[in-house]
């Protein structure tokens, strides 16, 4: 594998194919000066680590033949550049037209046109299931199902097929299986595992080693006396909670937009201080003329100073001379006031106009998740917690950004403040709400605004992005400390994309990875047609003990999920396959359908490559590492 990038994107693909998924890496870089190089130089330099390193500006060809793309079986550009991506894929075709490409790119419509291009190039366009096509994927994208995941039900690894979201979750010793359950993934090798990808575990080998993929007669027993890592679909049990938490109760449109428009903007200092010296002048101009310029009836005294000072009035060329000197004074303190006044009154009237483009939430709501910040990760995560059936809170202090529309639109309550204010929060109702999602561009605006809300709310859920990958760890471990009885996840785009990326490095039919203690589990989609492991067996024999479980069954229709467009576009899937996440055991898999599985690394060679089991079935290889 060979990963051509210059952050920290590039650092956790390395990690996450090395670690993880135990492929030979080579990375490409500028430099080794940043921060990022300096982590890959490190696994370089690590005797017990495959990396290699390479030194490159660009990914010329001269480069891409250096790094070995030659013979390479997967291909990652992960520049923050679309042009410098796109410049080493069209290469990197000529070099190789059999490699396998992940690219990165930021704008959706370029990759849609991109991949095809690459696949054309590559003879593919008959067949987008090939292993040697294209993957165009976004990060923002990638990282949004995990984002959304955390926010709605806690931490895990997600899995994301066709529009569903599936996450790993451990279910400690003793507790009893749950409805949501759909799979027994593994049985961890510690009692109280909280965390099956810590590395911290204990070896896998022996009784009580960790046992990936077990049979129900080892997972029954085991139940008692050691974690499970469970697979459990998230939007099942998003429908639960929203059916559980109270809706927004109608209320008179009307009412309720008069009752939260912000009046007291025309009770501001600049305001009042304008229109009282205006008051002032129109009152001595008054005064003035009715004693010198002998105006009858009254009110005249009144209308004709402010017909002058907005330079309304006729000239008074034939009335007295103190009332044309009134009226010259008069014009003269027009002059002066009038942009004053003029100033005011804008800045008023753009602050109320900016004020009243947010919608509170009503005071009755609870329970819901209010999420700062609507920038590119922002509105996707926001589309997918209101798809979902989420009740949501928006903040954000750009009344410009892309996802106040889209917000306006949906009928999300927003707030278009700043939330390092405390008020603002308490507007957003952050004391009753269920979680906290943090998606600002600032990591230091992000920190403060979660240390505020641990003050306020110890209990609720916080899910925060921070750029810097070691200061988000540094941030989950201080606060987890602080506060050990609330959940809080800081973590990088670049570390929840960089599964996605993996995933689709090492084929199309791979849909992720989800690290387990010192091994890993790949989650894949494949067709049964041709994999004699499968076709004409039930799905209880198709089972294979710490190599494969057939996790959903479907007919085979259209291409392999993730093989037609840009990662969480919504044409990635023009032809879904309706699966059934809890197939009947004694379903027999025929030619024309298509399976989810879990499989160890050794299972999925055996099913990709048709290399046969021995006899014992195979016990001499767990699939670990």
């Amino acid at each position: 594998m060979v990963i051509c990038g210059d952050d920290g994107l590039a650092h956790r693909l390395a990690v996450e194919l090395d670690a993880v998924c135990g492929e030979m890496v080579t990375v490409v870089l500028p430099s080794t000066s940043d921060e990022h190089g300096a982590r890959i130089a490190a696994l370089h330099q690590d005797p017990d680590s495959p990396v290699e390193l390479h030194l490159s500006a660009r990914p010329d060809e001269r480069t891409l033949r250096a790094a070995g793309v030659e013979r390479a079986a997967a291909l990652a550009l992960t520049y923050r550049d679309d042009q410098v991506n796109m410049t080493g894929a069209l290469l990197a075709r000529t070099v190789n037209p059999s490699v396998r490409l992940v690219v990165r790119m930021f704008d959706r419509e370029r990759g849609r046109h991109l991949e095809r291009l690459l696949d054309r190039a590559a003879g593919l366009c008959d067949d987008l299931g090939e292993d040697t096509s294209t993957t165009v994927l976004s990060d923002a994208d990638t990282a949004v199902p995990e984002l959304v995941a955390a926010a709605a039900v806690g931490h895990g690894h997600t899995l994301q097929v066709e529009g569903k979201v599936f996450r790993g979750v451990v279910r400690r010793a003793g507790t009893p299986p749950h409805t949501t359950d759909l799979a027994t993934l593994a049985v961890l090798s510690g009692a109280h595992q909280d965390d099956p990808a810590s590395q911290d575990s204990a070896e896998t080998t022996g009784e009580d080693g960790i046992r990936l993929l077990p049979d129900d007669r080892t997972a029954y027993h085991r139940q008692f006396t050691h974690g499970r890592l469970m697979l459990e679909e998230v939007s099942h049990l998003a429908a639960e909670q929203t059916a559980r938490t109270r809706r927004f109760r109608p209320r008179s449109w009307v009412r309720a937009r008069l009752a939260h428009l912000p009046w007291k903007v025309f009770l501001s200092h600049q305001l009042v201080a304008v229109y009282g010296a205006l008051a002032a002048v129109v009152a001595g101009l008054s005064t003035a003329t009715a004693l010198f310029a002998d105006e009858r009836p009254w009110w005249k005294n009144v209308y004709l100073p402010l017909l002058d000072i907005f330079t309304m009035g006729d000239p008074a060329t034939e009335e007295s001379v103190a009332r044309r000197v009134l009226q010259l004074l008069a014009g003269f303190v027009g002059l002066a006031v009038l942009p004053l006044v003029v100033a005011a009154t804008v800045n008023a009237t753009d602050a109320f106009r900016t004020a009243s483009a947010s919608h509170p939430p009503d005071d009755d709501v609870d329970g819901h998740i209010v999420l700062v910040g609507l920038g590119m990760v922002g509105t996707r995560v926001l589309d997918r917690l209101h798809a979902t059936g989420h009740q949501v809170v928006a903040i954000e202090r750009d009344p410009r950004a892309r996802g106040v529309a889209l917000a306006r639109r949906l009928g999300i309550p927003l707030l278009l403040e700043d939330a390092t204010e405390p008020a603002v929060l308490e507007r957003a109702r952050v004391r009753q709400s269920g979680s906290l999602l943090v998606l600002t561009r600032d990591d230091g605006q992000n920190l403060d605004i979660v240390m505020a809300v641990r003050e306020t709310n110890p209990a609720v859920r916080v899910v925060t992005r921070l750029y810097d990958d070691a200061f988000a760890a540094t941030v989950q471990r201080t606060l987890r400390a602080s506060y050990p009885d609330a959940l809080t996840r800081s973590r990088s785009v670049s570390a929840l994309a960089a599964p996605s990326f993996a995933a689709a490095m090492m084929g199309r039919h791979v849909l992720g990875v989800m690290p387990v203690e010192r091994g890993s589990l790949l989650f894949t989609c494949v067709d049964v047609a041709g994999h004699p492991e499968l076709e004409g067996r039930s799905v209880h024999e198709a089972f294979r003990e710490n190599e494969w479980r057939v996790l959903a069954v479907g007919a085979a229709r259209g291409p392999l999920p993730g093989s037609a467009a840009v990662e969480g576009s919504d044409t990635l899937h023009p032809d879904r396959t309706d699966f059934d996440w809890r197939p009947a055991q004694g379903r027999v898999l025929a030619a024309g359908d298509r399976v989810v599985l879990a499989t160890t690394r050794r299972g999925l060679d055996v099913l990709m490559t048709g290399v046969r089991l021995r006899p014992d079935g195979g016990e001499g290889d767990s699939g670990l590492g």
